[in-house]
Order: C-alpha cells, then sequence, then structure tokens
C-alpha cells in the first residue's frame, strides 16, 4: 500500500530543515524508510512475490547511497537521522 498524503505530509514537516525543503537528504531518507518498512512487511506474508523483493532492495540501495553521502557531508545530520529512524550502523 502506498503512503498517503497525510503521512507523507507528516514524515515531511518532522525532518525539513526549512518550510519548501521535500527533497533534502534527511527527508529523502525517512520517505524510504517508512516504503521499505511497509514493503517488508508485504514481502512477510507474500513470500513468492519477487517484483516487490526487487523493487526493496533497489529502494534499500538507494538509502544506503543516501545515508552514506550524509556520513561524509554533515556527520551530525547523520547521526541524528539514524537515532530518529533507529537505524543501524
Amino acid at each position: 500500500m502506498p503512503l498517503t498524503k497525510d503521512k507523507k505530509g507528516a514524515i515531511i514537516k518532522k525532518f525539513q530543515k526549512k518550510t519548501d525543503d521535500t527533497g533534502s537528504c534527511d527527508v529523502q531518507i525517512a520517505l524510504l524508510t517508512q516504503r521499505i518498512n511497509e514493503l517488508t512487511e508485504h514481502c512477510k506474508t507474500h513470500a513468492k512475490d519477487r517484483h516487490s523483493r526487487y523493487g526493496l532492495i533497489k529502494m534499500v540501495g538507494q538509502r544506503r547511497r543516501l545515508l552514506n553521502y550524509l556520513a561524509e557531508t554533515d556527520r551530525k545530520r547523520y547521526t541524528k537521522i539514524l537515532e530518529e529512524l533507529d537505524l543501524r550502523k
């Protein structure tokens, strides 16, 4: 199930740096994390859905690249987003 408009808006408001910020690394990582969590639950119940699993793997890779970029550019924001989203590293 895709993200609803309200849920997506709430995530953007929580992680944006200024009022019109919808594309910063923080926001993108938070949105990807939400989609990954929902798709993980889907894959648990539908084990043979290979197409969704492929999309999940692509999203995890994209999030990993964004986190690596954030770790190189701004270590403080990187650790903050890891704590807020409860990601391990």
